[in-house]
């Protein structure tokens, strides 16, 4: 088999990603770094598996891309829009205006002239929705304040996409390149007789046309094509509309990443979007990750060491200016500090659009090969160090700094017999029916979101990191009889379990255990009382689905009981 068959590529690609997410994520470092790094291992400055005169490197780059829009696109609903309306129009446009501007006047102070720093300005201004969003998720940060804000502003960087890509070929003066960033074959027979001007007006009516042919015929198709009740050729349908707007996009010299965006933000209206949303979603992780595997491929890696100084300048440039730009837009928005910092460190980065619209700035007479080629390769390194700003914010911030929120510890004026910290989904059930039976409880927290919350219900409760022995102390920890460990996070626990332990030995301990592993480890600590948080109403629906199946009630929970003693005993 020849190496640079696209079997022979698409099996160096899958062998890659199975290979390197299970390493990175034992090692804590996500799977999105894990791809980018397999990426580079692969490439064809390393193992030299993917060839570095073939174009299998960007064809599946943009495969990625095209396909990632496409999903985007269907999330664009118009009751998504308007609920996020606030921060999608407020802070998502301050967000690529000042940006923009900012890098706008560096461009102008370096010698590049107004079109090229608009260009430049407009392309670094977007982030990496694929990493940012696949991240937070994987991390359970979506649904936080950090996690909304952020996917608000991707959201509208998706949508500016659309007058981006109108706007470049009018910034195009003179055209002083002649080789393709990228090797996307458009076609432009028809597009270069055009003036920019019309090529701009061309790009708004296209994409007009396309809005309104599917707002009016994809309706009447799917419901045909729905009706004959083979899946398969629904989910052809939904690939062929989305292919087709890509080729009409390309016939006339765009993007073909942008028709497949505009052809999920059709579908977004449609009845049938989740179905169609059903249909792709197994293939969305796998296609995200052979994008990413292609970005850490792609790296020029003979540009990076040619111009090693440059472009760590430029990308310790662009990512310190959008880190202060987002976090001061941040605080103007009223986040909390700890959601500030996620905010920041989150969308700091350059995007995956830069690809396209860079070659799109370069085949258009706008940016000169030399300037695309040379930001491509610092969007790439923004995207790859992005996994290792999660991280770091995790491990410097949200761990170690214990950021306050602008919020001093509450004063503490009672004691009560049972102190718990943590009052979350685990610790308000517990805490509920201590009350219930009139057991006085010092509850602490150190979520300040999650205070304003459980305190319009009437819950009196403490804002204060329950770590630090001082507030302990002003708590009444010496004189109360339980505490209860029931705060997320598997170290938390084990971190407060020492402290009470170490200063408190007399004060008996009741602990929230994540898992069996977890577990074994408090009982290291010596706590003797721990429950795994899904262990009981796990065993619960299993006795529902032993009655469900006809066995007896105290069938099933005398097999409950009996499984229960095992476990406790093994």
């Amino acid at each position: 088999m020849h190496v640079d068959s696209f079997l022979f590529q698409a099996f160096i690609y899958l062998i890659a990603a199975v290979a390197s997410v299970p390493v990175a994520k034992r090692l804590g470092l996500g799977s999105v770094l894990g791809y980018l790094i397999a990426g580079i291992l692969i490439g064809p400055y390393v193992l030299g598996l993917v060839g570095k005169e073939t174009p299998d490197v960007m064809h599946f780059a943009e495969f990625g891309v095209v396909l990632m829009l496409f999903l985007i696109g269907l999330e664009l609903e118009p009751a998504l829009l308007w609920r996020l309306k606030r921060s999608i129009l407020g802070l998502g446009s301050l967000q690529v205006f000042i940006t923009a501007m900012i890098f706008l006047l560096i461009g102008i102070a370096l010698g590049l002239r107004w079109n090229e720093g608009i260009a430049v300005g407009l392309i670094l201004a977007l982030s990496s929705t694929a990493i940012v969003v696949q991240t937070l998720s994987e991390k359970g940060l979506l649904g936080s304040e950090g996690g909304r804000s952020g996917f608000s502003v991707l959201l509208f960087q998706d949508i500016s996409l659309i007058p981006i890509l109108a706007l470049l070929p009018l910034l195009a003066i003179t055209v002083d390149n002649n080789i393709p960033v990228t090797n996307m074959d458009h076609s432009k027979n028809f597009v270069e007789s055009l003036a920019s001007w019309q090529r701009g007006l061309l790009i708004l009516i296209i994409v007009s046309a396309i809005i309104l042919a599917g707002r009016f015929l994809t309706r009447p198709i799917f419901r045909m094509i729905a009706e004959t009740k083979l899946r398969e050729i629904f989910t052809a349908s939904s690939l062929l509309l989305t292919i087709g707007t890509a080729l009409a996009m390309q016939f006339v010299g765009l993007s073909p990443a942008l028709g497949t965006f505009v052809a999920g933000v059709v579908l977004a209206n449609s009845e049938y979007r989740h179905e169609i949303e059903t249909d792709i979603e197994p293939f969305k992780g796998l296609l995200l990750g052979l994008f990413f595997i292609s970005v850490g491929a792609s790296i020029n890696f003979d540009l990076l060491i040619e111009k090693l100084g440059l472009i760590a300048a430029i990308v310790a440039l662009l990512m310190s200016i959008k880190f202060f730009v987002l976090y001061i837009l941040g605080r103007v928005f009223k986040m909390n500090k700890s959601e500030n910092f996620l905010f920041a460190f989150a969308l700091s980065q350059a995007g995956e659009f830069g690809f396209v619209l860079f070659s799109f700035a370069s085949q258009n007479g706008v940016l000169p090969h030399s300037l695309s080629s040379l930001l491509i390769v610092v969007v790439a390194i923004s995207m790859i160090l992005t996994p290792l700003m999660f991280i770091a914010y995790d491990r410097l911030i949200a761990n170690r700094l214990q950021i306050s929120d602008d919020m001093e510890p509450d004063e503490i004026n009672e004691t009560n017999e049972v102190m718990i910290a943590g009052f979350g989904r685990f610790g308000q059930i517990v805490g509920r029916l201590l009350h219930g039976h009139g057991i006085g409880t010092t509850v602490l927290d150190h979520d300040a979101s999650q205070i304003e919350m459980v305190r319009k219900f009437g819950y009196k409760v403490f804002y204060g990191d329950a770590s630090r022995v001082d507030l302990l102390n002003s708590a009444g920890a010496d004189k109360a009889k339980l505490f209860i460990i029931a705060v997320d996070g598997k170290d938390k626990v084990l971190e407060i379990a020492r402290i009470v332990n170490k200063h408190f030995p007399n004060l008996k301990i009741l602990a929230r255990a994540y898992d069996r592993r977890h577990a074994y480890d408090l009982m290291g600590l010596g706590i003797g009382i721990i429950r795994r948080e899904t262990f009981s109403s796990a065993l619960e629906l299993g006795v529902d689905a032993l009655i469900e199946l006809g066995y007896p009630a105290y069938q099933a929970q005398r097999a409950a009981l009996t499984f229960k003693h095992h476990d406790n005993d093994t």
